[in-house]
């Protein structure tokens, strides 16, 4: 009878792992491929203290450049694009950041089917997803800027349900 209830609590306590595993995987899989990978940027999160926190509403509201999927984050801000802890930050939106269309309906699928209260950096990298959305909405055009506000609209349903579910 012991032997059985450990079978099924090792059971259990793997499909929790797994399942965890692979909700994260799923949410952010390029983070598992960060291209620079320095021990620092193995699951690089930008905002760890109040100031990295202001510093990236401060770089928001100077303005940066994420045009598609293809050309690289950049701070039009020269004095805050050469400093160092905005590194992570352009780490993450060229390596982390989905930028395909696909790719975002994917993350937003998956935000919304399981209204779970999602970790630190994956809500960093939602709000940095829904940024980028916002940019491509704004430069696209037709059919295209109907797809983006879509999926606009749907990243911040995912970030309104994990605000409210706290």
């Amino acid at each position: 009878m012991d032997r059985t209830v450990t079978v099924i609590v090792l059971i259990c306590c793997s499909t929790q792992v797994c399942g965890a595993q692979r909700r994260t995987r799923a949410l952010y899989p390029s983070v598992f491929r960060v291209k620079r990978g320095t021990p620092s940027l193995v699951s690089p999160i930008f905002q760890n203290s109040i100031e990295d926190i202001n510093l990236l509403f401060e770089i928001l509201l100077a303005g940066v450049q994420m045009e598609d999927e293809h050309s690289p984050f950049s701070i039009q801000d020269e004095e805050l694009n050469s400093l160092r802890r905005t590194q992570k930050l352009q780490v993450i939106c060229d390596d982390v950041v989905p930028r395909k269309l696909t790719d975002i309906r994917h993350l937003t699928s998956e935000l919304l089917r399981q209204p779970l209260v999602l970790r630190r950096e994956d809500f960093e990298r939602t709000v940095l997803t829904l940024v980028y959305a916002a940019h491509r909405m704004l430069s696209a055009a037709g059919h295209q800027r109907d797809a983006w506000t879509e999926s606009f609209l749907d990243l911040y349903k995912a970030i309104k349900q994990d605000l409210t579910a706290q």
